[in-house]
């Protein structure tokens, strides 16, 4: 397949090489073209707009919500589309945006798939990612190849791209809530004379023995947070749910504490930490 892919971050440079790895024609664009420069096999396209002419797939995985709208519609790329692409949107953005999305895609002709996924650039790096599909069935039967290729399990969630965003919001949220709680539970035990490595080993081994428990866990118990994925973006996707649940008259109590205390590290200067540095806010306060 010809597929562009647009928006080359440290998750993009891990999931392109398997893309090439597995004998597709891959173009990209950055905002920095060094990025693209560094991709082995990828040819650089000089604009977006130019992946929605003369691709079978685009992929797009940006930042947020504000990024898609001035990269995608803004900028006219979407809207110039040629040809009848699918369109598998990888960023994590608001359902708002999504369903503003879909009549924007009818008219130009190009199929649209949300697909977040769960995982960090090294999950990325071992094509091990979870992804969260979501679209009309031939669309998602299209790049089923491609996910094939990069992640462990694709987990198809119906024909509405609506529910792969908020699967992904809802799962990073669990995700703040569970290194909120483990960051507390080390303090209690921390308190008491109980070293929080002994105390989260435990834990993570048995009561909560999963891949987030585990790798958060750990960088709590170490105090170190080389960045797997950026607090400041854990904190866009708390105020997305927030959002979310405003506008459906759903109340979160625990994931407001949570989006709180996200603010509180970003003001402390942790915003390009490891989002599991919320950790050291609570720490901080005792």
């Amino acid at each position: 397949m010809k597929i562009a892919f647009i928006g080359v971050g440290a998750m993009g440079a891990a999931i392109v090489p398997h893309l090439v790895a597995n004998g597709h024609e891959v173009s990209a664009w950055a905002r920095r073209p060094e990025a693209v420069a560094g991709l082995a096999g990828v040819a650089p396209l000089a604009s977006p707009a130019q992946a929605f002419t003369g691709h079978d797939v685009v992929i797009t995985m940006l930042a947020d919500d504000a990024a898609v709208r001035a990269v995608l519609l803004d900028s006219g790329a979407l809207a110039s589309a040629t040809g009848d692409p699918v369109h598998v949107v990888m960023s994590t953005v608001s359902p708002a945006l999504v369903a503003e999305m879909q009549p924007l895609h009818r008219q130009a002709g190009v199929a649209y798939v949300a697909a977040p996924v769960f995982g960090v650039p090294a999950v990325a790096a071992r094509a091990e990612l979870n992804i969260l599909a979501a679209g009309a069935e031939e669309a998602v039967r299209r790049v089923q190849p491609l996910f094939d290729a990069i992640g462990r399990k694709t987990w198809r969630l119906g024909d509405d791209p609506v529910r792969a965003a908020i699967a992904k919001i809802a799962g990073n949220m669990m995700i703040t809530m569970a290194i909120e709680s483990m960051a507390e539970a080390a303090t209690l035990t921390e308190s008491y004379g109980l070293p929080a490595a002994d105390f989260l080993e435990v834990l993570t081994q048995t009561l909560f023995a999963c891949p987030s428990y585990q790798r958060y866990g750990r960088n709590i118990a170490e105090r170190r947070y080389e960045p797997g994925f950026r607090l400041a973006l854990g904190l866009k996707d708390a105020l997305l749910a927030g959002d979310a649940a405003k506008a459906r008259g759903v109340d979160l109590p625990g994931a407001a504490v949570v989006r709180d205390r996200l603010q509180h590290a970003v003001r402390a200067g942790r915003a390009d930490q490891d989002w599991s540095a919320l950790a050291e806010v609570g720490r901080r306060s005792t």
